[in-house]
């Protein structure tokens, strides 16, 4: 009887243990995030965590629907691709109940085209395709006003803004605002239109290097700070915490400036 009781009392011990290692093995942070930056930025990310036992997997998209979508069914903890007005326009949409649990970084958006150098060699009636991301409309048409390629009504939200909203229109331009984002940079390279608008991360996983093939780029005091984002309640959580604090950790910072060379701009916000 001894014997078996003590046996018994072992058998229990070690499904304790089993299940304090299953504790741990659990410790996990699954964050959805567009390949470039984004993925590569929470690689660095990684070691960080791991020396506070945060297991951090990263699952990669290629798209701006899907880290929302898989968010919302819990098969995410969080995101890491979106900018502030997006998410706002998500929720708006799809009734998320999401937050910003920390603004990471700015991505500048471009005017890309193979056909001329600049701004100022745009000819009349250039077609300027767009993404059907209308977010994304109002940073581009605010971009494209600050070169002086048109003028948008008196008091519009530049956020907000909209083609309807332009006024002035000198080089009488012809805007094409039906294209999913992640086919840019193939509009780009097949010469389609005459300029068009790449969002830094998509440019940049091509190839391309915004500063320097652009023809024109957003200011770094752009509005559109790139986030994670969480279910609202899981901003507090220990384990996206200790992200949004090691994301804005000076050696992430520092790896974002070196990495880049300033096309992607780090906030701490």
């Amino acid at each position: 009887m001894k014997k078996f009781l003590a046996g018994a009392l072992l058998s229990v011990s070690a499904l304790a243990l089993a299940a304090c290692g299953g504790e741990e093995e659990s410790n996990k942070l699954v964050v959805g995030a567009s390949n470039t930056p984004h993925a590569v930025i929470l690689e660095e990310v990684k070691p960080i965590l791991e020396e506070q036992g945060i297991e951090l997997v990263i699952e990669s998209y290629q798209d701006y629907v899907l880290p929302n979508k898989d968010l919302e069914s819990d098969e995410l903890d969080a995101n890491y691709f979106q900018h502030i007005p997006y998410l706002e326009d998500q929720i708006k949409q799809f009734g998320y109940d999401f937050v910003n649990a920390g603004g990471i970084h700015i991505e500048p958006i471009g005017l890309y085209s193979k056909k001329y150098n600049s701004v100022e060699e745009l000819p009349e009636g250039a077609t300027i395709l767009m993404s059907n991301s209308v977010t994304d409309h109002g940073r581009v048409l605010s971009m494209l006003e600050s070169e002086g390629l048109i003028k948008l009504a008196e008091g519009v939200e530049k956020t907000t803004a909209e083609i309807s909203d332009i006024v002035e229109n000198p080089k009488n331009l012809q805007f094409d605002p039906n294209y999913e984002p992640a086919l840019m940079v193939q509009l780009y390279e097949n010469d389609e239109g005459d300029a068009l608008l790449i969002n830094s991360n998509y440019a940049i996983d091509a190839g391309l290097n915004p500063i320097e093939d652009s023809i024109a780029i957003e200011n770094s005091d752009s509005p559109y700070v790139n986030i994670i984002a969480t279910k609202a309640g899981k901003e507090n959580d220990k384990n996206i915490k200790a992200l949004v604090d090691a994301l804005h950790s000076k050696e992430i910072q520092d790896f974002i400036q070196k990495e880049w060379g300033g096309t992607i701009v780090p906030v701490n916000e």
